[in-house]
């Protein structure tokens, strides 16, 4: 009995690892290097991701990875800036962003979601410098 019950486990346990292997396979990496299009920039490395609005910046953590037919679903932070000088020990707040989209090719779409406000889209193109108009 005890050895029919360690074998079921046991072959339960390598479908398991089967199962997530081949999850693992699926997932890509978001190519590294600048991402650019109308009022965003993004500079991708290996664990995360900076992002250069007109008015604001953003950072997605890694890993950055997408599946295989090239949809992502990242977390990150938010940081909206203003027009104007900045004072002496001001500094902005981060909040928490849900970053969507896909790559087909060279191109991203990028959907930005700050708790409940509208979803912003994004195109992107992979080497291409993004067309920022800074707040004043």
């Amino acid at each position: 009995m005890f050895f029919n019950n360690s074998i079921s486990a046991l072959f339960v346990g390598l479908l398991l690892l089967v199962s997530v292997m081949g999850r693992t396979q699926k997932m890509h990496h978001i190519p590294t290097g600048n991402w650019g299009g109308q009022h965003i920039n993004m500079k991708v490395t290996t664990k995360s991701a900076t992002i250069e609005y007109d008015c604001a910046t953003g950072v997605i953590h890694g890993p950055l990875v997408v599946d295989a037919d090239g949809n992502f679903d990242l977390r990150g932070t938010h940081r909206m800036q203003r027009g104007g000088p900045v004072r002496a020990g001001e500094t902005g707040q981060d909040r928490p962003a849900t970053y969507t989209g896909s790559i087909k090719g060279n191109t991203m779409t990028l959907n930005l979601k700050l708790g409940d406000s509208d979803v912003e889209t994004f195109t992107l193109e992979k080497g291409k410098e993004g067309e920022l108009v800074r707040c004043k």
